[in-house]
């Protein structure tokens, strides 16, 4: 879905920074030292202000917000021209903890891949086409009760205005956090709350929403949405490999993958981190027996990995150093979001990599001058059987975008995303009500 481009037919050029701004007529900003927050909603609106934290930034760059339960999470930002947003020295502090606990080191996309189904093209929207650069303004609003910052963008496309309102930080309620009725007829139930930051950022006909919740339970959840408009150079009626949008089946909007990429570099506690798989086989019933039978392996990962969903497999991130109340080594685990995986490029192939870390491997494919001459430059290629000892994560998510009439206009927002959930990372969740904190382990009948 891209504007005319005078190679392939759709894209803006990569190269001329006047030129794309005029193509896609965008009001874009930044974010760079010393750019103050700019708040848009009433004071009495504004997410509660957590206490001040020890000062990993300046204040201009710290997100910190304490939940209505007590979490409050912490973290830095900064803002480049390719990724957009990247957060560092995410903290997480529930209640009951003395001080906050590093989850992550840094977070932030690293490719959004998009091929269509004929083969005419192929784009990398972080790396070819500065995905950071197109960060638009949001207005009050789309950042509802929450506060925008304004970003100084770096090679933004509108260069005579890099500054744009363009970072949301809210909080929203998600539901039930939980429910319990005791024997006695006692409920215990709470709705949970999380901590929302994310921008808007235009890549010629698409506007993708970055999106970072973080929930007061320690779970983190990332996800992207697709949104704008469905290109009017993308119809070709011809090729069996489109939808027919409007009237007759005239005009075919040419179906196409969308594979997301992020990349988290894990530091839990602060210190050295190890990863391990788990999976799960089932039998049929033994004879004699009233149910089938389940057994879960644990495979400790000492080695680079090229990893592949399966059913009843999963993986965690443990910390070497840190341990709960009970003893237990603090992990997170990652929860994978629904995904159609691209098999049409061997970097795509793969639903997520362990990479050990290297500062020069920044961008999932492309990744093209950051590294010595010689070093790959795809994700695939860096997996080369180093030893594991500080993981990097590198979680692919692809969705195959077969067009619908719903899909005009404007296109609704189609989400693709996964989790990070807190494993061990405290003895009791951080939202057990106060009455039943004495109930570690085995629970007390009739409670």
């Amino acid at each position: 879905m891209r504007l005319n481009h005078p190679n392939d037919g759709h894209r803006p050029p990569a190269i001329s920074r006047a030129r794309r701004g005029a193509a896609l007529g965008l009001s874009v900003a930044a974010l760079a030292a010393g750019v103050s927050a700019t708040g848009t909603a009433p004071a009495a609106a504004r997410p509660k202000a957590a206490p001040a934290a020890a000062a990993d930034c300046s204040a201009a760059y710290r997100i910190q917000q304490k939940l209505s339960n007590g979490t409050t999470w912490s973290m830095c930002w900064r803002f480049e021209s390719k990724s957009g947003l990247v957060l560092e020295k995410v903290s997480y502090q529930p209640r009951g903890e003395a001080r906050p606990i590093r989850v992550l080191n840094s977070a932030k996309l690293a490719q959004i891949h998009v091929p269509y189904d004929d083969g005419s093209n192929e784009y990398n929207d972080i790396t070819d086409y500065n995905f950071g650069s197109g960060l638009v303004n949001m207005s009050p609003a789309e950042c509802p009760g929450g506060t925008i910052k304004t970003v100084k963008v770096p090679d933004a496309y509108n260069s005579e205005n890099p500054n744009v309102k363009g970072l949301c930080t809210t909080t929203r309620a998600r539901g039930h956090a939980y429910r319990m009725q005791t024997d006695s007829g006692k409920v215990y139930q709470a709705q949970g709350k999380d901590l929302l930051v994310y921008t808007v950022n235009k890549v010629s006909w698409y506007e993708y929403i970055t999106e970072w919740r973080f929930s007061d339970d320690g779970t983190v959840s990332m996800n992207v949405g697709a949104t704008g408009s469905l290109s009017p150079f993308d119809y070709d009626a011809g090729d069996g490999r489109g939808w027919p949008i409007g009237k007759g089946a005239k005009a075919y909007a040419t179906s196409h993958n969308h594979n997301v990429f992020w990349r988290l570099d894990f530091g839990l506690d602060g210190s050295k981190n190890k990863v391990e798989q788990y999976d799960s086989v089932v039998k049929p019933p033994a004879a004699g027996a009233q149910a089938p039978t389940n057994k879960t392996t644990r495979t400790t990962v000492t080695k680079e990995l090229a990893g592949d969903a399966k059913n009843m497999r999963w993986w965690r991130v443990v910390s070497t150093t840190g341990k709960n109340k009970d003893g237990h080594p603090r992990s997170y685990e990652i929860v994978p979001g629904v995904s159609s995986k691209y098999p049409g490029r061997a970097f795509t192939r793969h639903d997520i990599y362990f990479t050990q870390y290297d500062k020069c491997e920044r961008y999932a494919n492309n990744n093209v001058r950051l590294c010595a001459s010689g070093h790959p430059t795809t994700v695939d290629k860096w997996v080369n059987g180093q030893a594991l000892t500080h993981p990097v994560a590198w979680v692919n998510v692809g969705f195959h975008h077969v067009a619908r009439d719903e899909d005009q206009q404007p296109m609704p927002v189609h989400w693709q995303g996964f989790s990070i959930a807190p494993r061990d990372v405290t003895a009791m969740s951080p939202l057990t009500p106060p009455a039943l904190v004495g109930e570690n382990g085995r629970p007390r009948t009739g409670s």
